[in-house]
């Protein structure tokens, strides 16, 4: 592969990153190098901002060149690496993706690809980016962590796991072949270019649900400043190879990078959404009461994904990642990469919030699509639809079938078995109808029902004894929290919780789910209608 110009080359891995586009810019504005933009795209599409910019001139005068390469193809990822000297391996799949294979074969098999490919290409330098994650087991707070912390029995995630399966591979490469090699854990990145922190943070607060605050609020983070994370790559790259015999090495090392700022999550949270004009998120929420709500919602999840369900976004480990510290020691990269933040906490806010300057609450109205207050309560979707009456016919089929259900199981005065005797009567006539119709009725097609939409596989049935275990052990370990006696803040959560449950048990069950229905179809309507009358 040839490159117009001269200079030392380089390959970024996943070059079209958020954090590894600020790299790219980086190592160009530094005029030492010879840029091979590498991403999975078959080919490379500016931005506006970067074809008129640095990326646009270097890309157009041979200073850059986009070279497309899978990591899962070896072939493809030593194509890339021919000649170059550095090699900084940013690629990963969106973290939030839920696919352990997807995971796996890009971040475990991938990257083993990537060191094969520096060793066959006499690649000198190898820089990763990693993640804190990898220390991380989901459930227990790091407060002030260091490089001394050891990978977990159990990950949090697919993304953690193989991320830290990655990085034990990179660290154990170093100095075969003369490769020498380091890993930069970066905490929680952002600025310009985030595509999923403040765009997820925006929606929320258009969704009105950036109102709550999960726990007391007081959990510290360490956030890290995009353009300081490039930096911190490019200080390894320099102190890879240039110590002193004797001296204490970058090479075989892993780093913990931040901005040496801790802050409340929430207060983090809070600025960026004042600075973008939305609320103060200010309503908090025990993470106790959430953590029942997360399980179900998780098992749900596992039950009915494989049928289109949306991952949700209130599940067990969100809820404690938004209740726990993550904070990080950085004096291992200060004293061997000779890193230090070059943009601070403050700067750096400022000029994120000014580049999402086009998702202010004032630049876009929150009722952009049309939709009322009452439709972003419920979540926009047919949910909406139907208890805000927006198809009449819609929504008078499933009162109907609503009410016929609560005459059946409430009314009629059938004891439990008698009920679903005949329930169960219903759908195996329903079944036998359907399976001796034709195809066709009068030029109406037939849908007929599979037999695998009632079977249970045994990941389903393994996922919901798991789920119900951790049911059990999450109000195990309230109960032995309070038994303690120290935690009254805890105790005083789980009487309000308790005395709640008891008023709420003075209404029968027939009473208090008629009175559900009804309120569900009335007072949605009633509450759009009078915001909009």
């Amino acid at each position: 592969m040839m490159l117009m110009g001269e200079g030392r080359v380089c390959v970024v891995t996943g070059a079209r990153g958020f954090a590894a586009r600020h790299i790219v810019l980086m190592l160009l504005q530094s005029g030492s190098w010879i840029v091979r933009v590498s991403d999975l795209h078959p080919s490379i599409k500016l931005d506006p901002s970067e074809e008129s910019g640095a990326l646009g001139d270097a890309l157009r005068s041979g200073r850059a060149v986009y070279v497309s390469a899978d990591l899962r193809d070896k072939a493809q990822v030593i194509n890339a690496c021919q000649g170059a000297e550095v090699v900084f391996h940013t690629a990963a799949p969106d973290s939030s993706i839920n696919n352990h294979q997807l995971h796996y074969s890009v971040n475990v098999q991938g990257t083993k690809n990537v060191i094969d490919a520096c060793l066959e290409c006499k690649v000198k330098k190898l820089i990763y980016t990693s993640s804190p994650s990898v220390v991380f087991d989901g459930i227990h707070g790091i407060l002030n962590g260091d490089e001394s912390l050891p990978y977990p029995k159990q990950h949090n995630d697919s993304y953690s796991a193989t991320k830290a399966e990655a990085e034990a591979f990179v660290l154990q490469a170093n100095g075969r072949g003369g490769l020498l090699t380091c890993c930069i854990r970066p905490s929680s990145i952002f600025g310009p270019g985030d595509r999923l922190f403040v765009p997820s943070l925006v929606s929320a607060a258009r969704a009105n649900k950036s109102k709550f605050i999960i726990g007391d609020g007081n959990n510290m983070f360490d956030f890290t400043y995009v353009e300081n994370v490039a930096h911190a790559h490019i200080c390894a790259e320099k102190a890879l190879g240039s110590e002193a015999t004797g001296e204490e090495t970058a090479a075989g090392k892993a780093f913990f990078v931040t901005n040496a700022e801790p802050i409340k999550f929430w207060e983090f949270t809070s600025l960026i959404l004042e600075g973008l004009g939305y609320p103060r998120p200010s309503i908090h929420i025990p993470a106790p009461v959430l953590m029942p709500i997360a399980h179900v919602v998780e098992w749900t999840y596992k039950l009915l994904g494989p049928y289109g369900m949306p991952v949700p976004q209130l599940t067990p480990s969100r809820v404690r990642l938004l209740t726990i510290d993550r904070t990080f020691n950085c004096s291992r990269a200060k004293k061997l990469l000779d890193y230090s933040p070059i943009v601070s906490l403050k700067e750096g806010l400022k000029r994120t919030i000014e580049s999402f300057s086009h998702m202010k609450a004032e630049a876009t109205s929150m009722k952009r699509d049309g939709s009322s207050k009452a439709a972003e309560y419920l979540g926009g979707g047919k949910v909406a639809d139907i208890l805000l009456w927006k198809d009449k016919k819609q929504t008078l089929g499933v009162m109907l079938l609503l009410f016929a259900a609560y005459y059946h199981f409430f009314i009629s005065g059938y004891t439990v078995i008698t009920a679903v005797s005949k329930l169960l009567l219903l759908v195996m006539v329903f079944l036998f109808v359907n399976r001796i119709l034709p195809q066709s009725v009068f030029g109406y097609k037939i849908e007929k029902v599979p037999a695998a939409c009632f079977e249970i596989s045994g990941d389903v049935a393994r996922h919901a004894t798991i789920a119900v275990m951790s049911i059990w052990n999450s109000m195990v370990g309230v109960l032995m929290s309070v038994s303690r006696g120290k935690d009254w803040a805890l105790f005083s959560k789980v009487v309000a919780l308790l005395l709640i449950t008891s008023i709420l048990g003075a209404f029968s069950t027939k009473t208090f789910i008629g009175i559900g229905i009804l309120f569900a179809f009335t007072a949605f309507y009633a509450y759009e209608k009078m915001k909009t009358g």
